[in-house]
């Protein structure tokens, strides 16, 4: 990072931010499945991350899920996951062909006998992200058959303390019936006061490694940054 090195001045800042943006990269979302599986265990039946919903789509429910998205996306309905549900449900599954894309939920859980299928992704998504998102919800719906629990997950609220609100979800998700944002989904799955709970294992870890953290971003500034 030549260039930038030489914009700001500072070679342990620039190695500090190329180290933790590799960071950001190498975990990316697979950080918070984990965690929401360990969470989870204490009282789930099972859960699994990069579980595979298995199950069919059919053409008339493919049909259903892109008229509701799309009146979604245009405004000529109101978000309702429950009702949207029963649409799906309703129409016939019949001739339904295994389609690879949309099989991967990222965090799966079963409690208390009721399935709960989880999208988690980065806290500022397009609309484009958002309508992807909801259809696959929904054909995690007809893949099923059957009334499980769908949601989009978001980690934290970029927004804090305001409440979560960006343009492009405008419309699309009924929060928090099938959105949930930070505390609301760590909650959710571990129980009340597990996001501050959370926050604090995190800052454990963060103060044992300082340390070893600081020195790692001096060597990349003296190995990397002052070789240009």
């Amino acid at each position: 990072m030549p260039f930038l090195a030489r914009l700001i001045q500072d070679n342990e800042k620039i190695a500090a931010y190329s180290f933790i943006h590799s960071v950001a990269t190498t975990l990316g979302m697979s950080i918070y499945e984990d965690v929401s599986v360990i969470l989870a265990r204490g009282d789930a039946k099972e859960c699994f991350r990069n579980y595979g919903v298995g199950g069919v789509v059919s053409k008339e429910q493919s049909s259903i899920i892109k008229k509701i998205v799309t009146e979604l996306r245009n405004g000529n309905r109101k978000a309702n996951i429950q009702m949207e549900t029963n649409e799906i449900l309703k129409v016939s599954s019949d001739g339904g062909r295994f389609q690879k894309s949309g099989n991967i939920a990222d965090f799966y859980m079963n409690r208390d006998g009721v399935e709960y299928y989880f999208e988690i992704k980065t806290v500022k998504p397009n609309i484009d992200v958002f309508e992807k998102s909801k259809t696959k919800l929904l054909e995690w719906v007809a893949r099923r058959r059957a009334p499980v629990k769908v949601f989009l997950a978001l980690p934290y609220n970029p927004y804090h303390p305001e409440p979560y609100s960006r343009f492009t979800e405008t419309g699309m998700m009924d929060a928090p019936n099938d959105f949930l944002v930070g505390d609301q989904y760590w909650d959710f799955v571990g129980g009340q006061n597990t996001f501050p709970q959370l926050l604090e294992a995190f800052d454990e870890v963060g103060k044992e490694y300082k340390e070893k953290l600081q020195a790692k971003f001096k060597q990349i500034a003296k190995e990397r940054i002052n070789s240009y």
